[in-house]
């Protein structure tokens, strides 16, 4: 079936350039692997986006874009996209399970994941102590000892969640600074549940069936230490879903999508929005604007070759 747009990711940006090349009265087909709204989803709440003056959950905001972008003719399917190629100027959407699809243009908005700390004991424990998201797991840790990785603002905001359950929430970060956001620091710092240990990299996570220890070490002192904890929650920056691009399009050292300031791609007729794309800041706010941006080019685009 060939598309005017096919769009690879169901997360703001993906969902805000379904809305826009749908209003457009393009046939335009999102793909979404996994839940629609992406990262979004696995925040308990969004305080940092306009237009919601007392703050929204992540979960119903994706619910509200969704419906927003269905409403004017948006269609969505599951599915993991496996390979993309060229076909002159037709591009061709291969996914699991024998789908295939056709499309005049593209918009990669595939987001990031969680990068690993590639740590003795993070594989095995994964799931049994170990998580990347605490609005998913955090529920399960009500009275005990957490560990949080991390000094951004994912990092801290998840922390102060994470004390809604826990005894104590321990933030290990390798500076002596947070790079949160100022007034998430200062929530943090004045949230009695969370304490702070500087200057320190974790090396181990040890257990049995689940996790009871996080061994650490002073990156100044060099003295290691073991903290008595029963999760890790690991927040400390993200990896480019980019992986089954096969040089499709051009990635920076990072292997983050490069586009112009139209968010094209170095292929014609593919553009990419959203986390997935090499730009400084990486938050809802810009990704919607990515996401506009990347539907009103694949629009002209379109107009202009076919």
């Amino acid at each position: 079936m060939l598309y005017d747009v096919v769009i690879i990711g169901g997360g703001p940006a993906g969902l805000t350039a379904g809305l826009y090349t749908a209003r457009a009265r393009l046939k335009s087909l999102l793909i979404e692997k996994g839940l629609t709204g992406g990262l979004v989803t696995t925040t308990e709440w969004v305080e940092n986006y306009p237009g919601f003056e007392e703050g929204i959950m992540g979960v119903e905001l994706a619910q509200k874009m969704e419906k927003q972008a269905t409403r004017f003719g948006l269609e969505i399917t599951q599915g993991t996209v496996m390979d993309i190629s060229l076909n002159k100027k037709i591009i061709e959407i291969a996914l699991d399970g024998d789908q295939h699809y056709e499309a005049k243009s593209i918009i990669l908005a595939t987001g990031a994941h969680p990068r690993l700390l590639k740590i003795q004991g993070e594989d095995e424990f994964r799931g049994r102590g170990v998580s990347y998201c605490a609005t998913c797991d955090g529920a399960f840790y009500k009275g005990k000892k957490i560990a949080v990785v991390g000094g951004g603002d994912s990092a801290v905001q998840e922390a102060i969640f994470l004390t809604k359950f826990a005894e104590m929430v321990y933030v290990i970060h390798r500076r002596d600074q947070l790079r949160a956001e100022k007034i998430l620091q200062e929530r943090a710092f004045s949230n009695l549940k969370i304490k702070f240990i500087w200057n320190s990299l974790p090396e181990k996570i040890s257990g049995d069936d689940g996790v009871n220890a996080l061994h650490i070490r002073n990156l100044k002192s060099c003295e290691n230490s073991v903290l008595d904890v029963q999760g890790v929650f690991i927040y400390i920056g993200y990896n480019p879903n980019t992986g089954f691009l096969r040089g499709l399009v051009d990635l920076d050292e990072s292997n983050y999508i490069i586009t112009d300031k139209n968010m094209a791609a170095s292929t014609p007729g593919i553009y990419a929005a959203g986390d997935v794309r090499s730009k400084p800041l990486k938050q809802i706010a810009t990704a919607v604007g990515d996401g506009a941006t990347a539907a009103m080019a694949a629009v002209k685009y379109i107009e202009e070759n076919y």
